[in-house]
């Protein structure tokens, strides 16, 4: 704030107030052409047709949780327990809205159909690791994207605490939390995907 004095007496002058930033829309085709392909430190997702930037959850110090989830998802592949693949940051669509889980189970025949151009298919579990960064509001947002969409199981992997979140239920509306020797399960999309949290922070 800035002061003058006029005739002896001294005024005020205020700064106009700071507009709030209108988000800027931009059209898929566009969205594809600038932000698919980019590769830096950001996430860059398309909802409700504008551009939401968010800090990668998974940065190198956290590469051991996905190793250790494709590790003993594939020991379960191998012994027929479970199919399809764990998927680390598809570009996927939640109804109308454009998101990149950390992790997403997708089944063989949901990877194969997703080769066609216009092929929509939502995965029944996804899995996000949550950083410390990570803003509360816009995870609530991508929980309600999961839940429209009908997504079953979700869980959210605190590598700070050692803990996972685990929901699941109708619309998601059941949530549990997990720690130390405790086991999650992706039921009821992936039933036979029973893992201790332990193994997932595991370092060795």
């Amino acid at each position: 704030m800035r002061t003058s004095s006029v005739q002896g007496q001294t005024t005020k002058k205020t700064s106009p107030p700071i507009k709030p930033t209108q988000p800027k829309f931009i059209a898929w085709e566009a969205f594809q052409r600038k932000y698919l392909s980019r590769e830096d430190l950001y996430k860059y997702e398309w909802v409700n047709g504008t551009v939401e930037k968010t800090k990668r959850s998974m940065d190198k110090t956290q590469l051991y949780i996905q190793y250790n989830l494709q590790t003993l998802f594939r020991q379960f592949l191998a012994d027929s327990k479970v199919e399809g693949e764990l998927i680390a940051e598809p570009d996927l669509f939640f109804l109308k809205n454009h998101r990149r889980p950390d992790i997403a189970w997708l089944t063989k025949p949901q990877i194969y159909n997703l080769a066609e151009p216009n092929a929509y298919e939502v995965p029944a579990f996804v899995i996000e690791v949550i950083s410390s960064g990570d803003q509360i509001e816009k995870v609530r947002e991508k929980m309600l994207n999961y839940r429209d969409a009908g997504v079953q199981v979700v869980w959210h992997i605190f590598p700070k605490h050692r803990q996972v979140d685990v929901y699941n239920g109708k619309k998601l509306n059941e949530m549990v939390t997990y720690s130390g020797n405790d086991t999650c399960s992706a039921a009821p999309a992936l039933p036979n995907f029973k893992i201790p949290v332990s193994a997932i922070f595991k370092k060795d």
